[in-house]
Formats: structure tokens, C-alpha cells, sequence
């Protein structure tokens, strides 16, 4: 469990489906991209809900797996409508607001592998300090993180070169947490995954490769 007490925060993640997430990801021979992709949300999950209290992690997704994981972690699940993940974010912002009111809302992203309970409760916290924050990705052009001090101010902009849309309005926490800033969309960011470490749902999807 993460020592910094965070309970206040509530924390949104978004999974795609499995069939239509990772399209740019090709996994090892003997493992399927709709598995590998499941497993990359489940360590993200894992180490979130190490941290944040069950109840404040709200899940937005279609994917029945997933959705049957967290209910039975007891935290919530938002059915994804399939408009995009901007509009999943900003379902999962309309029960934050509707159910649980004003208070330190983030998004994070729902494929980092290599995500530790501590990483993210020491991102949190130095989020506190700003009414706006976000963390940029490895590449330093994407965002793994969006917060605010209140749901109300979150303003998603996730997509190509969202660093540079969040910045407009949140400040920029460019962290030493390769842990945290390495989501994984490609081959590329896979292996960088691999060589920080990975979660044993991962490792165990991977484990099922030939050779």
C-alpha cells in the first residue's frame, strides 16, 4: 500500500476494448494483441488500486474483462459509449462530479505496465500543488496523467501531441519517473517497458510467446 495518504484523490482511468486497442503493436510470436493489451491495463489497475482508495478509482471501458476485474476490487465502472477517449475521460469526469463531488480528480492513462504504487502516489501528490497539472509521456509529446484540484477544471486533450494542448492550460510536471511515463502504444515503447519492468500480468501474456 502507498504510505502518502492520497484518499482524497480520485483517479479515472479509460481501457479501450480489447479487439480494438494496440492496433500499432506487434506482439511476439504466440501471444495476442488483445491479451498483451488487457494485461497492460491490469498491472495499471494493480497499481492503482494499491493506492487509491477503491471506491475513488473510476474505470471507464467496454471491455467486459476488465469491467468484471474492477468490480470485483470494488471500484467502479463507467460503460465506455465508444466516442473516442476524450469523450470516455469526460464520462468518467460527469460521475466524479455527479457522484462524488469537488475534490483532486486525475486521468491516467490505462496502459503503463510498468506503473508502481509509489510512483503514482508521489506523482499525486506533487499534482496537489497546482490547480492544474499533467505529466507528460517518455517521448515528452503525449500525456500519461492529466490532474486538477477539482473535477470541473479537468480539460482532456489527449491525442497527437497532447502535451502541447494540456500545456495550454495545466502546468507541465516533467518527472524523473520512467516507471510512470512509459505507456505503451508500440513495439518501441514495449521494449522500453520491458527494460524498466513490467507488472506480472504482462510478464505473464509475454511469458506465452514461442521461442
Amino acid at each position: 500500500m502507498c504510505s502518502l495518504d492520497i484518499d482524497h484523490w480520485r483517479v479515472i482511468v479509460p481501457v479501450k476494448g480489447q479487439l480494438s486497442a494496440k492496433t500499432r503493436l506487434h506482439p511476439p510470436a504466440g501471444v495476442a494483441r488483445a491479451d498483451l493489451a488487457h494485461a497492460l491495463a491490469l498491472d495499471t489497475l494493480t497499481a492503482a488500486l494499491s493506492c487509491v482508495t477503491h471506491d475513488h478509482l473510476i474505470v471507464v471501458t467496454s471491455d467486459e474483462l476488465t469491467a468484471t476485474f474492477v468490480r470485483d476490487q470494488g471500484a467502479t465502472v463507467v460503460a465506455d459509449l465508444g466516442n473516442g477517449l476524450n469523450a470516455a475521460v469526460a464520462q468518467g469526469i460527469e460521475y466524479v462530479q455527479r457522484v462524488l463531488g469537488p475534490g483532486p480528480t486525475a486521468v491516467l492513462l490505462g496502459d503503463i505496465p510498468t506503473l508502481r504504487p509509489e510512483d503514482l502516489a508521489g506523482t499525486l501528490s506533487k499534482c496537489a500543488m497546482h490547480p492544474r497539472a499533467f505529466v507528460p509521456d517518455a517521448s515528452g509529446t503525449g500525456t500519461v496523467l492529466l490532474s486538477a484540484l477539482t473535477p470541473h477544471d479537468l480539460q482532456p486533450r489527449f491525442g497527437p501531441h497532447s502535451a502541447r494542448e494540456h500545456g495550454r492550460k495545466h502546468i507541465r510536471l516533467d518527472l524523473d519517473i520512467p516507471a510512470l511515463r512509459t505507456d505503451v502504444d508500440d513495439d518501441e515503447t514495449l521494449r522500453q517497458a520491458l527494460a524498466i519492468g513490467v507488472g506480472r500480468h504482462t510478464a505473464a501474456a509475454l511469458h506465452q510467446a514461442r521461442g
